[in-house]
């Protein structure tokens, strides 16, 4: 099964990136979720955790709000402020 590379970046430096089965995120329209061969997408976040599904099970972080784009199964998560005691790094 293909994977998505996903790549989350705060303000002042790049939180994590790594492989990914499915990202989920909250964004002005609702929740979405992003799996391998999802269309081209610019979304706007709100406030919220931040799901990143993986081989080691699921890994969160709460953001305060940003951007996700998707692109031939990369994701990117923009966002100013991001607490990410829930990566596990």
């Amino acid at each position: 099964m293909s994977q998505l590379q996903v790549e989350l970046v705060a303000a002042d430096r790049k939180v994590w990136e790594g492989e990914a089965s499915q990202v989920s995120a909250r964004s002005i329209d609702g929740e979405l979720g992003i799996l391998p061969g999802h269309t081209p997408l610019l979304g706007v976040l709100v406030e919220g955790e931040i799901k990143i599904h993986g081989e080691g099970g699921v890994r969160t972080a709460t953001i305060d709000g940003g951007f996700l784009s998707v692109d031939h199964d990369r994701v990117t998560i923009l966002a100013e402020a991001v607490d990410a005691s829930g990566l596990g790094n």
